[in-house]
């Protein structure tokens, strides 16, 4: 009885079968079939499958990116693994404020006295365009209302904050004013996402280390309305 020689030779082509003299009146020189990782003809080519990243939210850089749990199935944002890893606790702690405290608001927008009528105003507009509920001075600080009173309210209040990271706000936090204590009461809660914007982290690590410590969202990176798309997800619930 003739032998297969796939053991020795391999049947790596149909003429290589077609030589086995176990195979070869099976198969025959003008057989498709192709065996040993070339396919299966019959059953059509098969090529590994490709696997998109998405768009880049980092400008076109080429990282991958990925869509974090709380990212509803319709939406089009992406994110890149390090935002997801850096929002993910604070998403647990809305999660569970959600089910404790129903009423809060839903953002602390913490940002320094000169962006109130520029930068700031632009993403409270932004958030509450997209149905984000935000504690804005400009707004929320009435006449006659002692300011340090009201913003500690408004901390209190709120389930996550929203610190945006401005050349501005630089130039502030050393001097220990208003935007500093509210950035002192953030840093004690695992729910604080700095904006970074105009300036950078190498910047911010001159200032507050603690601050820079804290990953989250730049706009060098994205627009602000993309930044207030992601802060928009992030605390729905």
């Amino acid at each position: 009885m003739a032998r297969c020689t796939a053991p020795v030779r391999g049947h790596h082509s149909a003429a290589a079968a077609a030589d086995c003299p176990a195979c070869g009146g099976r198969y025959g020189k003008k057989n498709s079939f192709r065996v040993y990782g070339s396919g299966y003809s019959d059953y059509g080519s098969y090529s590994s499958p490709s696997y998109s990243s998405g768009r880049s939210s980092t400008g076109g850089s080429g990282r991958r990116t990925r869509k974090p749990r709380w990212s509803g199935a319709g939406s089009a944002t992406w994110y890149t693994p390090e935002q997801v890893q850096a929002l993910a606790a604070v998403r647990e702690n809305i999660e569970n404020l959600a089910v404790s405290q129903p009423d809060l608001r839903d953002v602390f927008l913490c940002h320094a006295w000169d962006d109130r009528q520029a930068s700031a105003r632009e993403l409270h507009d932004l958030l509450e365009e997209r149905g984000v509920r935000v504690w804005f001075s400009e707004k929320d600080l009435g006449l006659g209302v002692p300011m340090m009173r009201a913003i500690d309210k408004g901390l209190v209040n709120s389930r996550v904050g929203i610190v945006l990271v401005t050349p501005a706000m630089l130039r502030r936090l050393p001097a220990e004013g208003i935007a500093d204590k509210e950035l002192s009461a953030l840093l004690r809660r695992e729910r604080l996402v700095p904006v970074v914007h105009e300036t950078t982290y190498e910047e911010l690590e001159k200032v507050s280390l603690l601050l820079a410590s804290r990953a989250g969202l730049n706009t060098t990176e994205e627009s602000m309305a993309e930044v207030a798309t992601k802060i928009a997800e992030l605390v729905a619930t």
